[in-house]
């Protein structure tokens, strides 16, 4: 059976956070990282997608000056080899985001990686300078996340594979729930452990290849000897 590694990707695939510096940056003195439905989101009272809108709504920006302000953040340096190894072994590598797909793309592109499947929102950019969110992959019968994790964790699991959710955060906790196994970081690792659902501690990408390479193995050895 071969892997998917459904892969979150601020704070994750991207070390820093790069939608919550974007919306802070170009909100009027930061206010995008102040409104009430930052900490009503932690606390497990609205959703996602009702925290989006609020620091879109707060955000004043044209088109280039977002792509050349996102452009400035990196990706781990490990994620880019882990991708190439898990495909060479069979298993397949998407990012899933409650990010905006213009940098989450543009940063996988400048790291040769513009093939690799990825799921995002989408942040439309007005003439006047205003922003506009997009959910394309939601679910309609849910109200909270913009960007459903666990209908693409479902989606992968009914194509034959074992999914693995790999994530930092309360982003990642609908996906993590759904996931054959989770490797977590960050309040994910914490949120993990407080509820009892089983994870597995990474550090960065250098961990999830490692993981990755122990888990191919196990499933190896387990494997029936095929005779001619």
């Amino acid at each position: 059976m071969p892997t998917a590694y459904l892969c979150d990707f601020d704070g994750t695939v991207s070390p820093r956070d790069v939608g919550a510096a974007f919306a802070e940056r170009f909100s009027p003195g930061g206010a995008a990282a102040r409104v009430p439905e930052l900490g009503d989101w932690f606390a497990g009272r609205v959703g996602h997608r009702a925290v989006t809108r609020a620091q879109c709504a707060q955000v004043r920006v044209r088109q280039d000056e977002a792509l050349a302000f996102t452009h400035g953040f990196a990706l781990d340096p490990a994620f880019a080899p882990f991708v190439l190894e898990a495909r060479e072994r069979g298993d397949v590598v998407m990012v899933v985001s409650e990010g905006f797909d213009f940098y989450v793309r543009g940063l996988l592109e400048r790291e040769g990686l513009a093939s690799l499947p990825l799921a995002a929102n989408h942040l439309r950019f007005e003439p006047d300078g205003r922003v506009t969110p997009e959910f394309p992959f939601a679910d309609p019968a849910c109200d909270e996340c913009g960007n459903c994790k666990a209908q693409h964790v479902r989606r992968h699991q009914a194509m034959g594979h074992r999914v693995v959710l790999v994530g930092d955060g309360g982003s990642d906790r609908h996906g993590a729930l759904a996931a054959d196994e989770v490797l977590a970081r960050g309040s994910l690792l914490e949120w993990c452990r407080e509820g009892g659902l089983p994870c597995t501690a990474f550090e960065d990408f250098a961990d999830v290849t490692a993981h990755a390479r122990r888990s191919a193995a196990a499933a190896g050895a387990r494997s029936p000897e095929v005779t001619p």
